[in-house]
């Protein structure tokens, strides 16, 4: 496999360390949503300015967005207040994101297999088993 291949992975993987230990460093005196509008409002600028950066014709790219990126939107607040209201509730930052994860992982196959049509091979279900016990095993 190619580096064009993992290196999507790796932005992930290392966006999402960051991303846990930002939201497990917000202050518990900060009102959680004027914390969230901070961050979509650096997250926007920076959007915006990649955007400009890449030569877009607005109009039309406008065009091409459906209801799914306010859709988006929506679920970004709840997964990110989510997890600021899990850190300040005591989770410890090594178990909350494994925990959902692993939640949402399993539930997404379960998706994938009844809207999505995916196929899952044995191997894939002896893995659902396997975090199905990890699960069991990592329970508060």
């Amino acid at each position: 496999m190619s580096l064009t291949y993992w290196i999507p992975f790796f932005i992930v993987v290392l966006g999402n360390i960051g991303y846990h230990m930002v939201a497990k460093a917000t202050p518990t005196a900060a009102p959680p949503f004027l914390a969230l509008s901070v961050t979509y409002l650096v997250s926007f600028l920076l959007c915006a300015a990649a955007y400009v950066v890449t030569g877009p014709s607005l109009r039309q790219d406008l065009s091409a967005l459906n209801w799914a990126s306010a859709a988006w939107g929506l679920t970004l607040v709840a997964v990110e207040f989510g997890y600021i209201l899990l850190y300040r509730a005591g989770w410890k930052i090594s178990m909350a994101s494994l925990l959902a994860n692993v939640s949402v992982a399993l539930l997404l196959a379960g998706i994938g297999v009844l809207l999505y049509k995916d196929v899952l091979m044995p191997r894939q279900i002896i893995g659902i088993i396997l975090c199905l016990a990890g699960v069991f095993f990592l329970r508060p």
